[in-house]
């Protein structure tokens, strides 16, 4: 049998795909640029849907490890508007399952916690830690890839590589010169632990679920995690670069007084007071693919996954998507065979390139929504009519 298939990135993408393959008995190598499962940057929470992310870890055979550690209590979701006042609020729709776990509704579910049900489902000599790719070149038959890593790592002979490298994906440049490009909006991240004394004030108001504060090109997103801890992600309408020329988060004070003076003047003051107890700053600029440029010409050797195939702005389905390319790539290889695997691939990317483009679109379309001038109530008004 042809060497490995040759996954780079071990996010939940990654790891889903890594984990079918396994149970496939389909040779691989996860090649991830961190150092080890203790340095990989897993922050913020999830939310798994049934017709993909659901459906992607119970043909992993995950999914009971899933549900136990799932947080079916915060699939809920609450809008308010820049006054504080709560428009609507909508839970879940999870039904108990025939093998005693629940099933269906968005249930949340940590990052790091997904990630370590998956790292633990495959074999740790099948990932390659310390491994950023640099390079991806083909040999002189231009018919089997090879990677350059920064490690002076060099290889090749792989039936398949599958970036799965997110938005700044080092495979994405082998397949389509189509870049990243930014979304006109900025998060700016901060975390509400319990020993802060906002939490309580977080906890009465909000409770479990996500909560979120609209008001035209300015939002407040707040969302409880596994360890009873809230992020909040101001939303920002800014240029590209405003975060680090005209905004220092190193300096949390004067962050807060520009969030204050520039981009939440006029909200309620007790919505404001999230901004005054918020220390701890992180900034999350908004990309995506662009619609119009998406889409490539399949290639001999190579595909996508996930956020490294189809980066789209927030929306709820990034990593239910991921999972669900994960899923479909490792179907056809099986149908196909390791033999056919080229032909595979273009199937997968026949229905992953439609998928996709619809995904970005729809980030888009929400991304308008969550800033519209009305603000929180055109957004009910949109998902009642919907």
């Amino acid at each position: 049998m042809k060497s490995a298939i040759a996954i780079i990135g071990a996010g939940p993408c990654g790891l889903t795909l890594a984990r079918l393959l396994h149970r496939k008995n389909i040779p691989f190598t996860v090649y991830e640029k961190e150092e080890s499962a203790a340095t990989l940057v897993s922050s913020g929470s999830l939310d798994i849907r049934k017709e993909t992310g659901q459906l992607a870890l119970r043909e992993a055979g995950l999914y009971n490890a899933f549900a136990q550690k799932a947080r079916w209590e915060d699939d809920r979701v609450t809008f308010f508007d820049s006054h504080g006042e709560l428009l609507h609020r909508a839970t879940g729709e999870a039904e108990d399952g025939q093998d005693g776990f629940k099933t269906g509704g968005k249930p949340e579910i940590d990052r790091r916690s997904l990630r370590d049900i998956l790292l633990e489902s495959i074999p740790q000599n099948q990932i390659a830690w310390s491994h950023r790719l640099t390079k991806l070149s083909f040999d002189g038959d231009n018919s089997s890839p090879i990677l350059q890593f920064s490690n002076g790592n060099t290889f090749g002979g792989f039936s398949l590589v599958v970036g799965t490298d997110g938005a700044w994906s080092k495979v994405r440049a082998a397949i389509t010169s189509t870049k990243p490009q930014y979304a006109g909006s900025t998060f700016i991240e901060t975390r509400i632990q319990e020993s802060s004394l906002l939490h309580k004030t977080l906890t009465d108001k909000i409770g479990h679920g996500i909560a979120l504060f609209l008001a035209g090109p300015s939002r407040m997103i707040i969302q409880r995690q596994g360890d009873n801890s809230y992020r909040i992600y101001f939303g920002i309408t800014a240029p590209e670069h405003f975060v680090g020329t005209s905004m220092d988060l190193n300096n949390p004070q004067a962050t807060r007084d520009m969030l204050l003076s520039s981009f939440f003047k006029g909200w309620a003051e007790n919505v404001r007071d999230y901004i005054r107890g918020a220390e701890n700053f992180r900034s999350w600029p908004l990309y995506q693919l662009p619609a119009e440029a998406f889409g490539w010409n399949s290639v001999p050797g190579v595909t996508l996954a996930g956020d490294a195939a189809h980066l789209s702005v927030p929306n709820g389905e990034g990593v239910n998507l991921a999972m669900k390319d994960a899923l479909d790539l490792v179907t056809k290889i099986e149908e196909t065979g390791l033999e056919r695997i080229n032909k595979a691939v273009e199937e997968y990317e026949r229905d992953m390139l439609k998928r996709g483009k619809y995904h970005i679109k729809a980030g888009e379309e929400m991304d308008r929504l969550m800033t519209h001038p009305e603000g929180a109530k055109a957004v009910v008004k949109a998902f009642a009519e919907s």
